[in-house]
């Protein structure tokens, strides 16, 4: 299921729980609201969840996000649902 209406769910994969905290740190600098959650990835690793409100972004992530090209690799990964 889709989060609501401005929200953004984001997954960290790393190698460390170490890592994946860092990551998801400088996203909350740029998003409010953030919830997270944490899975152990069956091959090692930890897998992070975080929900984001995006309609409460500060200005220079809008701006980054509005220029920002898209990605190349789209679509799912093989471990996503």
């Amino acid at each position: 299921m889709p989060p609501s209406a401005g929200h953004a769910e984001i997954r960290i994969v790393a190698a460390t729980p170490e890592a994946a905290r860092a990551v998801a740190q400088v996203i909350r600098r740029s998003f409010a609201g953030a919830e997270q959650r944490s899975y152990p990835v069956s091959v090692g690793g930890t897998r992070l969840h975080l929900t984001v409100d995006t309609e409460s972004s500060a200005e220079p992530a809008l701006s980054r996000l509005a220029t920002s090209r898209p990605s190349s690799r789209t679509g799912t990964h093989d471990d996503e649902v």
